[in-house]
């Protein structure tokens, strides 16, 4: 059985130098601010048999800091390993429409605004142009939930009611929560049993310290809403899926947690598949 990791990015210079970046740095134990490369990457998910992972592009209000034309070229450089989630400028709401149609006519699979970057939370009037590019492009949008490892603040990953709004406003959206939702548990669950285009990804946890109220919607209702991510390089596919078979999900529910949710969820026909 192979894996899907619907959270990665190749992290450029510009990302690495992030003054935010200091405490995430240090709570996943990284002394070096070094770049990674596509081929780093790729030995990293062989290394714990993880067929695919989607890079993310990373726009904020002072740039580009990975940019879509160097996911882009990762892409290529992989083909049918690493797939494409775009990014977009939120102040620049036309441009950032025309991104996502000229993106997702590329083979990029997603769109992730990360809403602490901007300081500004999924029902702000700048992404609503975005939603409406995503339903009209069948991609989903990728977001970011709960608290914050950067310096910046957490309120802009609260689920309600931001995401509730947005949810709501937007019926045909189908989005993904990453970093799962921490301290907000209670929020994050009761969107995903209230909206079944609300998804939840385990980027940033390795599996051993998932919350224990999430590992029981995935061994039960939830085994069709929960999506494996990694956050590499900040940790690697082996460190999350390492005690996985401590979750005591079956088998079903294990081979939808690792990837059949993510291939259906993100359309990765012809991507690799059985490790």
């Amino acid at each position: 059985m192979g894996a899907v990791d619907v959270w990665a990015q190749e992290t450029t210079e510009r990302f690495m130098q992030a003054p935010w970046l200091e405490t995430l740095l240090r709570w996943t134990g990284q002394t070096e601010r070094r770049p990674t490369s596509a081929e780093t990457t790729v030995r990293a998910m062989d290394k714990a048999g993880v067929d695919v992972a989607l890079m993310s592009a990373w726009c904020g209000p002072t740039g580009w800091l990975v940019s879509n034309d160097e996911v882009a070229a990762a892409m290529a450089r992989h083909p049918g390993r690493l797939a494409g989630l775009a990014s977009v400028d939120l102040n620049d709401p036309m441009r950032a429409v025309r991104e996502i149609r000229k993106r997702a006519a590329e083979g990029f699979v997603g769109v992730r605004v990360v809403p602490w970057l901007w300081d500004a939370p999924p029902n702000d009037r700048r992404y609503y142009p975005i939603y409406v590019a995503c339903i009209e492009a069948g991609v989903p949008f990728c977001t970011q939930i709960g608290h914050t490892g950067p310096l910046c603040r957490s309120e802009p990953g609260r689920p309600i009611p931001y995401l509730d709004d947005v949810l709501l406003d937007f019926p045909e959206l189908v989005v993904v929560g990453g970093h799962v939702g921490f301290p907000w548990m209670d929020e994050v669950l009761s969107l995903a049993r209230k909206y079944p285009n609300f998804h939840i990804d385990t980027s940033a946890y390795t599996v051993h310290r998932l919350p224990p109220q999430l590992v029981e919607f995935m061994r039960g209702a939830g085994r069709t809403r929960v999506l494996f991510g990694t956050n590499w390089p900040m940790l690697s596919p082996a460190q999350c899926l390492e005690q996985l078979d401590d979750l005591g999900l079956d088998d079903e529910a294990r081979r939808l947690f690792l990837e059949g949710n993510a291939r259906r969820i993100f359309r990765l026909d012809g991507m690799r598949e059985g490790g």
